[in-house]
């Protein structure tokens, strides 16, 4: 029986999934191997009745260039009972598979990790080699290498923020925008420099004070009055999911925000808009402090991450493909794929990149770096100590909404 290997994809889609998937595919077909998709991610492994199909050199050459991802995903995190009662054991044993291809984030590589331990103990050795994917780009990658699909996320995110920005501009109103990026703030961030937003709130600018909604609202706030100072009268204030995984569940509560988790223990961002919570807030403190502004919430999501992969998740996603291949020739398993700048396939081994509870920590934004220091320095817009007196015209204590002492930077 020919040699075979099974991909399947974990988590949420990100541009380039169906980039990586084809290309694994078409680089192992040309050296003899059969391919194997498997639909559902890891519920498929834990069922008696996995959805599989065969990836041919044409699939795989239809949908290389695609977004969106042609394996169906999912977000299963099996149990050890799933693993001592469900785990199917016949699937690989009745297609020689010698591979598994695991594409997705850190939960995806970590519950990789723990079927190729079962797998062993069961005395059916397989290779698996983890493809690491997100548009949270929070995997520590070598060298700030960034995730696949975060750059066509972060192109796409900045196309709409700077029609956004436009909409501002012409009506003369303020856009409350909300990015992706669960606990890190890399996409909106991003989203912000590409755009020039002159105000990007992420969770790590609270690395000296601790976060809070208040502070929140007085960022948002800082920016609109430094630009009322200024003459101008519009803008654009971007803010990453990722403050509500460092907010107090108490406060988030007190906001009227009732949070779910899903299987990984992680809130569930994507079932309330972060952008309208905000937006209420913002109509609130206005009122408050007599401040005649409009603004209007805009939420940055779901609509970038199954667009088609740019130029540079193409190259990218073809040459994690390949990386995999050479990194499996040279026997690496238990691994995540991670390539140069050279296009060297390096292995990055997950057992090194766990912690104590056997998760892998999220890369987060190096705050005290040139880009967000330069981005704060010199694009963004708040109030400063020589602003107080002017600032008194919108405010009775200017000094409240000083962009460094509410950051105690």
């Amino acid at each position: 029986m020919k040699d075979s290997i099974i991909i399947l994809c974990g988590g949420g889609p990100a541009p380039g999934m169906n980039s990586v998937v084809m290309s694994v595919a078409k680089t192992f077909l040309s050296n003899g191997y059969r391919v194997i998709g498997l639909h559902g991610g890891y519920s498929g492994l834990f069922s008696k009745t996995p959805r599989t199909e065969d990836i041919d050199f044409f699939k795989a050459d239809a949908y290389f260039n695609r977004g969106g991802s042609y394996l169906q995903m999912s977000r299963f995190k099996p149990t050890d009972k799933d693993f001592e009662e469900n785990f199917n054991l016949g699937l690989f044993q009745d297609n020689n598979i010698k591979l598994l291809v695991t594409v997705g984030g850190d939960d995806t590589a970590s519950t990789a990790n723990r079927i190729a331990k079962f797998l062993e103990a069961k005395h059916y050795p397989i290779h698996n080699i983890h493809v690491p994917k997100t548009i949270d780009n929070d995997l520590p990658l070598p060298q700030n290498a960034p995730t696949f699909g975060f750059n066509s996320a972060k192109n796409e995110g900045a196309h709409l923020a700077r029609t956004v920005y436009e909409d501002a501009r012409t009506s003369g109103n303020w856009l409350i925008i909300s990015a992706m990026g669960r606990s890190a703030g890399h996409l909106a961030l991003g989203i912000g420099e590409a755009t020039h937003c002159p105000m990007t709130i992420i969770p790590e600018m609270f690395n000296k004070t601790e976060i809070s909604l208040d502070k929140i609202v007085k960022l948002a706030l800082s920016t609109i009055i430094k630009r009322k100072l200024m003459g101008i009268g519009y803008g654009t204030v971007v803010v990453a999911e990722g403050v509500f995984h460092d907010l107090d569940p108490q406060e988030i509560k007190d906001a009227g925000v009732s949070m779910t988790y899903d299987e990984h223990g992680h809130p569930e961002l994507g079932k309330i808009s972060k952008a309208v919570l905000f937006n209420d807030i913002l109509d609130k403190e206005f009122k408050k402090i007599g401040l005649k502004v409009k603004t209007r919430p805009v939420e940055i999501g779901y609509d970038v991450r199954c667009q088609d992969p740019i130029a540079f998740d193409l190259t990218y996603c073809t040459e994690l493909a390949m990386g995999a291949y050479e990194l499996f020739r040279q026997g690496e398993t238990g691994c995540m794929v991670y390539v140069d700048a050279f296009g060297t396939a390096h292995p990055l081994y997950l057992k090194d990149l766990q912690n104590a509870e056997g998760k892998i920590p999220p890369r987060r934004v190096a705050i005290d770096g040139g880009t967000a220091q330069n981005y704060y320095s010199h694009i963004c817009h708040f109030i400063t100590p020589a602003d107080y007196e002017a600032a008194k015209k919108y405010v009775a204590d200017p000094e409240a909404y000083d962009f460094k002492k509410i950051l105690n930077w």
